[in-house]
């Protein structure tokens, strides 16, 4: 870039077209690249414009700074809105959710860079993607139970699309994974260490576009990367999430982590049981409801019944108590509603999918 061509300090999305390749990156590192509506709304125009050009060829994702792609959407923002009183919340996830469907639904093909974090609504953004490109660095993983929310932005079509009950065990515990169970699970298509990211850039940028560009940028990624790692931790425990992710009930999940000893798998199992108590007992149970029900739905019909959730949840469901908790008051001591999964009624759950 020229002196005069850098951006201004506001841009949050910045854009270029390099070799035929429109490149998208998310510019607010300090805020681990979080999406505000104005951050959706600039991707989606850009977006927009490609598709109807026929010079560009593909389209890049990244994030600036070297700790994240996108480490979701900025929900404090959402929560100073509804406790103000107003709705940013249902504009932003309707935005937000359309955006994730056009990227999946986009006619050429897309890269993105989950470089370092990929959370919540990042991975909205790179699950659409056709190339998912993980580093040593990735994080991925969809965290929303920890706030008392559910995994959104279509977490209720790729997660339980996920083999066996990995995707379930994924959304009910929030836990993060790395660049070989993100390859194991199919959450990410190839591994490229981040010493060869520069050569990735530079490849891109000389690329020759045959008639199928597909194919052009998956001979670059095959020449810098793999497909494949070893070592995969959710490989291993695959047998034994597969047991205990299946069980009818998040309360049943709980208790036979606790007492049912498979394997040398023990120490995980009790680890995850407290994991999942620290989490929204409301939220789990909403999340596996969720899950189950996406496996057998379209994708549109995914984001439709998170949005249909999304509508009720600021009001009834837990997110506001967890932001404050983790967020603003950072006191790390949620009161959840109901504070137990003892507590919960299935009729509590089933409410929130009623009217469908």
């Amino acid at each position: 870039m020229t002196a005069h061509a850098q951006p201004s300090a506001t841009d949050h999305v910045l854009a270029e077209v390099r070799n035929h390749i429109g490149h998208l990156t998310l510019n607010r590192p300090a805020g681990l690249n979080a999406l505000t509506l104005d951050m959706v709304r600039s991707l989606q125009r850009h977006l927009h414009r490609w598709a109807q050009d026929d010079q560009v060829h593909a389209v890049m994702l990244r994030g600036e700074g070297p700790k994240g792609f996108c480490a979701g959407g900025d929900i404090r923002s959402l929560h100073d809105s509804h406790k103000a009183g107003e709705h940013l919340h249902h504009t932003f996830f309707e935005e937000e959710y359309a955006l994730d469907l056009c990227l999946h639904r986009y006619r050429k093909p897309l890269l993105v860079l989950m470089d370092g974090f990929t959370l919540g609504g990042g991975m909205g953004l790179a699950q659409g993607c056709d190339l998912r490109i993980v580093t040593e660095r990735s994080r991925l993983g969809m965290p929303e139970t920890g706030i008392g929310y559910f995994p959104d932005v279509g977490g209720s079509y790729f997660l339980p699309r996920i083999p066996g009950e990995l995707g379930i065990y994924l959304g009910i515990s929030g836990a993060q994974i790395k660049a070989a169970d993100a390859l194991y699970c199919g959450l990410a298509d190839w591994y490229v260490g981040s010493e060869r990211l520069a050569a990735l850039d530079e490849g891109l940028d000389h690329l020759q576009f045959g008639d199928y560009p597909l194919k052009d940028l998956q001979g670059l990624l095959a020449t810098l990367g793999t497909q494949v790692l070893d070592d995969a931790p959710l490989a291993s425990l695959r047998p034994v999430i597969d047991h205990f992710f299946a069980l009818p009930d998040v309360p049943s999940i709980v208790e036979q982590l606790r007492a049912v000893a498979i394997g040398d798998s023990h120490a995980w199992a009790l680890a995850t049981a407290d994991l999942l108590e620290t989490r929204s007992p409301l939220a789990m149970a909403v999340t596996l409801e969720l899950l189950r029900r996406g496996r057998h739905l379209a994708l549109e019909d995914c984001f439709a019944m998170e949005l249909h959730l999304d509508r009720q949840w600021f009001e009834h469901g837990d997110i506001i108590e967890g932001v404050r908790a983790l967020i603003v008051d950072k006191d790390k001591q949620p009161r959840w509603n109901p504070p137990t999964l003892a507590a919960l009624t299935r009729q509590r759950v089933e409410q929130f999918f009623e009217g469908l």
